[in-house]
């Protein structure tokens, strides 16, 4: 799924840099918005599934504290080293969702609707 978002991430701004009259721009914003929902959708699983492992974990670390043993200790280790790469791709898609916000922006005054944002909203 990374490699998938940063080559269509990619492509978008390849178009957006292009000279080229001939490209469709509304064709273009539709097939975006369509890939933002698949992301954004990506990005919902992600959190929920990044959210249960942090409760599965807190709530080992709190029953380990008051019966020890070896298997849930194990257990929170399994845990913690899996929440990692959740977080590392839930942070990706965070970053990338909102980047292509800003690309249909674009997106949008190359076809002469909207409006350039100015500070806060640049990254």
């Amino acid at each position: 799924m990374a490699d998938r978002i940063k080559q269509y991430m990619a492509y978008v701004n390849e178009l957006l840099e292009s000279e080229d009259k001939d490209i469709d721009w509304e064709t273009e914003m539709k097939k975006h918005l369509v890939e933002i929902a698949f992301f954004a959708h990506e990005r919902l699983i992600h959190l929920i599934v990044t959210v249960t492992f942090a409760i599965l974990a807190v709530l080992a670390f709190l029953y380990t504290i008051s019966n020890f043993s070896l298997t849930m200790v194990l257990l929170i280790f399994a845990l913690m080293c899996l929440m990692i790469p959740y977080i590392k791709h839930y942070y990706l898609l965070e970053n990338c969702v909102q980047d292509m916000y800003e690309q249909y922006d674009k997106m949008q005054l190359k076809v002469g609707r909207g409006f350039e944002r100015k500070g806060e909203y640049k990254r």
